[in-house]
């Protein structure tokens, strides 16, 4: 192995000559080249830049992955196979682990008994929001926290190596600076020649140079930290879909249970206690829309499930008005209505109807609605 004594040397003096400037700036003893404005105000951005992308990126992973073990764990498992080239499986999540439970417990127990037929009724349905739990998680990966991650360890790493390098070069500047000042004076003292002062001058216009050159390196990558921010806007976008997109689909399959549910206590004779059953969130414009003038309708944790949809079920929804759907809505058979978003149709009750459900209609086509997915006008 070549080991080059000469540049050891070389370079530990320069170190020290750095270390010994940056000490006397600090103390105040020696003159410091300050950065132009801009140069500065791109540093300033680009360091709180890093630092909330990092808070932002933590604490998101700790929203995806609430224990902390686990969440150590997943990361490290996943540093281990992208180091090997290789996709990380899939898991199961904790819901699909419990619905796998429950319909291992349903054959035990026997699936025809009511509880068994129900634990199974519940278990697919955990499985369900299992599976949407996963796409979730997957999806917000891909397309927000692998930008995020990918800045901090790539760009940033960048951009930080060209900072520590311009510091160098501005230390090297000010002792060039340094020294021309210091012959400058033994020269008016007639203590050195005048090739000393020389000599000093042409290291101060190389270290000049230099620095002007790593100055502007430096400002080209500072300045690409505006597109950084465009980019993880449209992942901020990105995500806020995934999660929208993941508890409008949580929000359907716990509507669908309750159903089953109801028609399995309804078919044995057993109708479900109040608390048994998961009440329909209602939005705040239905409730304000349909309430007297007054009356206050609260939805603290405090509120009882069967006071909610009695409430909901006294509703006073009379005639054919028009409704603004709040979400979309996939038919499940042909007594349904599919919707979409921020469409416009005329709804009405019928005698004896499910009071979470309207009929709507869309020109020639008519069909049931659920209220939970609608905004009705006055």
């Amino acid at each position: 192995m070549d080991f080059n004594v000469k540049k050891l040397a070389s370079d530990a003096g320069v170190f020290f000559t750095r270390a010994v400037q940056f000490t006397e700036e600090k103390l105040g003893q020696a003159e410091k080249t300050e950065l132009d404005p801009h140069l500065e105000n791109l540093i300033t951005r680009a360091d709180g830049t890093k630092n909330w992308t990092e808070k932002i990126l933590r604490q998101t992973e700790v929203l995806l992955q609430p224990n902390p073990i686990d969440h150590t764990g997943a990361r490290i498992e996943e540093y281990i196979y992208d180091k090997l080239d290789k996709k990380l499986p899939s898991k199961a999540t904790n819901a699909e682990l419990l619905g796998q439970y429950m319909l291992e417990a349903a054959n035990d127990f026997g699936p025809v008994t009511p509880y068994g037929s129900t634990l199974i009724t519940v278990g697919e349905y955990q499985k369900r929001l299992g599976g949407a739990e996963r796409e979730f998680l997957h999806t917000s990966a891909t397309t927000f926290l692998t930008p995020l991650r990918n800045f901090l360890e790539g760009d940033w790493r960048t951009i930080s190596k060209e900072r520590r390098l311009l510091e160098n070069r501005r230390l090297d500047l000010d002792i060039c600076k340094a020294r021309l000042k210091k012959a400058k004076q033994a020269e008016a003292k007639a203590a050195l020649l005048s090739e000393e002062v020389d000599k000093s001058e042409h290291e101060l216009r190389v270290a000049q140079t230099e620095f002007d050159r790593q100055a502007e390196v430096t400002r080209l990558l500072l300045e690409g930290i505006s597109s950084t921010h465009l980019n993880h806007l449209r992942c901020l976008h990105d995500f806020a879909e995934a999660q929208a997109t993941y508890y409008a689909q949580c929000h359907h399959y716990m509507q669908d249970l309750q159903r089953e549910l109801n028609r399995c206590a309804n078919a044995v004779g057993a109708p479900l206690p109040p608390a048994a059953v998961c009440p329909n969130p209602v939005s705040s414009a239905f409730l304000s829309g349909q309430s007297s003038p007054g009356a206050t309708v609260s939805t603290s944790s405090g509120q009882r499930p069967s006071t909610l949809a009695m409430e909901q079920t006294q509703l006073p929804v009379t005639g054919a008005r028009k409704a603004k759907v709040l979400y979309d809505y996939d038919a499940h058979d042909s007594s349904e209505l599919s919707l979409l978003a921020d469409e416009l149709i005329t709804v009405y009750t019928v005698p004896g109807m499910d009071p979470d459900w309207l009929i709507g209609e869309r020109g020639n086509e008519k069909g049931k609605v659920p209220v939970t997915y609608l905004e009705l006008l006055s």
